[in-house]
């Protein structure tokens, strides 16, 4: 079946079976590796992506089901302005450890961002709950986030 969509802000075209999981296309058939398979149920958000600016888990989504619509990863987003104030914000409160949840919970946060509210402290905890760390225990990952909610403001 042939599959149209956005994917990093260009059109893309292919020819796949509608239920072969967005995660395996975007790993497999275009080199997106910021993508990672943890669970494989949608469980823990190593493989988060943005689908039209919501962050949703792409290994238990069918390609099918983004025909028409627009989906974005890290490699998407990289040369943003929020990204950069992201990852300064991330840096800056230490809540990169081993790295491997780092690109769900760039794109949940950018997700968060992308709202443009002032996240209460509960929001921030909402938008980060489908992403599991095992190493940080979540406090930098949060102060990490509340930095990048004050850094947008400032810009």
């Amino acid at each position: 079946m042939k599959i149209e969509f956005t994917l990093n802000n260009t059109e893309v075209k292919l020819d796949v079976a509608p239920e072969k999981r967005l995660l395996d296309v975007l790993r497999d058939d275009f080199g997106l590796k910021s993508l990672k398979e943890g669970c494989g149920e949608g469980e823990c958000g190593a493989c988060a992506v943005l689908l039209n600016g919501r962050a949703v888990a792409s290994c238990i989504l069918p390609i099918g089901r983004v025909h028409g619509h627009s989906v974005e990863t890290v490699e998407g987003i990289e040369k943003s302005e929020s990204f950069k104030v992201i990852q300064e914000a991330f840096k800056e409160s230490g809540a990169v450890q081993c790295g491997f949840c780092t690109p769900g919970m760039v794109i949940s946060t950018e997700a968060l961002l992308r709202t443009g509210s002032q996240p209460t402290e509960e929001d921030i905890k909402y938008a980060i709950s489908g992403n599991l760390c095992r190493c940080t225990g979540y406090k930098m990952i949060l102060d990490g986030i509340r930095l990048a909610v004050q850094k947008r403001e400032a810009l």
